[in-house]
């Protein structure tokens, strides 16, 4: 198995930051909202784990759904 590519956790730790950022939502908010989906976290563990960036692509759909982010920005143009 290959190791994480660090590069790749850094870009996803950015988007979902930016997406809770242009949503003024705060880790508080988001385990609220997954909660609502039948998430269970908490606020310190979501801030933690979005911190590592080390979250599984399916974590990562989830709070998108969970913030209601249909259209993702994978980068902004020049």
């Amino acid at each position: 198995m290959n190791p994480p590519d660090e590069r790749a956790q850094e870009r996803v730790k950015g988007i979902l930051k930016a997406e809770l950022a242009r949503r003024d939502i705060t880790y508080k908010d988001l385990a609220a909202r997954l909660g609502a989906m039948g998430i269970k976290d908490n606020a310190p563990n979501l801030a933690n784990k979005i911190s590592r960036g080390t979250f599984t692509a399916a974590f990562f759909v989830q709070c998108l759904d969970a913030i209601e982010c249909r259209v993702l920005r994978l980068r902004e143009d020049d």
